[in-house]
């Protein structure tokens, strides 16, 4: 945690740099000064800026799957009030970038699809949004002579999800701003920056609900704690949420009838889909659990290069997986939302719907993947 902490602290130092740099090599109030890419017309923020603010995103995430894993062990009022912010904060970050991440998907799926470059570019996200100027067309490709109909809605298909997308990234881009300029942020980095020298621990003896002094986890005089019982405990939430899993039914890269469910009138999240999300959350906490036993284990023995090695090359390709799930879930959502529009053309719905499809088929591809990479045995790097 604290190595997290001091990671968040050394991103938050970049990201304040980074801005100072931007605002005055910009030459403007505003530019590139944002937590991601950049309105057109306006200078991309620095690679610096959008790399900052991931990785602070990251150490949030981090500190916060931390927090859920070993609460037991941790003042109970300071974490009580440590984890819904840092959650606030990471989703707050994210946002932006999810936006501007779905919206280039489902570009390059329509492109994929219909073969068609008349619809909008997908905008550079990331790095490249520093590097890349706006409104630079995609490259061309001829349209191929049997996708008639699909080609012929996909221009307009595209255009809608630009401007939904891009009004929805834009609100991010506001909302992501004010979080890092308000009142609430600058306590979370405060309490971040006292965790980067100790660690509260429960003091011994006393109720769960009772204040206790904050304590060094590394400070003289400090009982060592054991954190093998409370990662085996993450451990197995997530091996019993795999096993209520229908790994059967993900046993085809593209199943027929969950892709029949998966065309429901409702527009509310496929209720098949949650199961996977919570699978892909407890595997997170799983591998952050990992390395904090990793990083106990490298404190005591000196080892400086323990937590690497203690990554199982199996998570990482089940957590792509799940990642790949994810996208490929909140691109269709997406599709099917651009497809409630009122009064938008037939071949402009039908596009959409295949483009809905499409993505419907890359979410049960990727419980393929993940069912392939959960079933094989534990691989661990040398």
């Amino acid at each position: 945690m604290r190595a997290q902490a001091t990671e968040f602290l050394r991103a938050l130092r970049r990201h304040r740099e980074s801005g100072a740099s931007g605002a005055s090599g910009a030459g403007a109030p505003g530019g590139g000064t944002g937590p991601g890419t950049s309105a057109p017309g306006r200078a991309a923020p620095p690679a610096d800026d959008v790399d900052a603010v991931r990785a602070l995103r990251r150490a949030a995430r981090r500190i916060s799957g931390t927090l859920h894993t070993f609460q037991p062990l941790l003042d109970a009022g300071w974490a009580d009030e440590m984890r819904p912010e840092l959650a606030w904060l990471s989703g707050t970050l994210a946002l932006e970038h999810a936006y501007a991440s779905r919206l280039e998907r489902l570009l390059q799926a329509l492109h994929r699809l219909s073969g068609s470059a008349a619809f909008p570019a997908p905008r550079p996200v990331g790095r490249a949004a520093a590097t890349v100027p706006a409104g630079v067309p995609a490259p061309a490709r001829p349209a191929s002579p049997d996708r008639g109909s699909l080609t012929v809605g996909a221009a307009k298909a595209g255009a809608l999800l630009d401007r939904q997308l891009t009004l929805a990234r834009t609100r991010a881009h506001s909302t992501a701003l004010q979080a890092l300029g308000s009142s609430r942020f600058h306590a979370v980095a405060d309490k971040v920056a006292l965790l980067a020298s100790e660690v509260p621990l429960r003091a011994t003896g006393r109720p769960d609900r009772g204040p206790a002094p904050a304590t060094s986890a590394s400070g003289p005089g400090t009982a060592p704690v054991d954190l093998r019982p409370l990662a085996a405990a993450a451990e197995e939430r997530l091996t019993d949420a795999v096993t209520a899993l229908p790994l059967v039914a993900a046993g085809s890269p593209y199943n027929a009838q969950a892709l029949v469910h998966g065309l429901s009138p409702d527009p509310a999240p496929h209720p098949q889909d949650a199961p996977w999300h919570q699978v892909r959350l407890l595997l997170r906490l799983h591998r952050y659990a990992l390395e904090a036993l990793a990083g106990a284990d490298a404190g005591d023995t000196g080892d400086a290069g323990g937590t690497e090695a203690a990554v199982d090359v199996r998570l990482l390709a089940a957590g792509e997986a799940l990642d790949r799930h994810r996208d490929a879930s909140e691109a269709a959502a997406a599709a099917a939302q651009a497809a409630r529009t009122p009064r938008i053309a037939p071949a402009t719905a039908y596009a959409l719907g295949v483009l809905h499809a499409d993505q419907r088929h890359e979410v049960e591809a990727a419980r393929y993947a993940f069912q392939h990479s959960w079933r094989k045995e534990p691989i661990r790097l040398p």
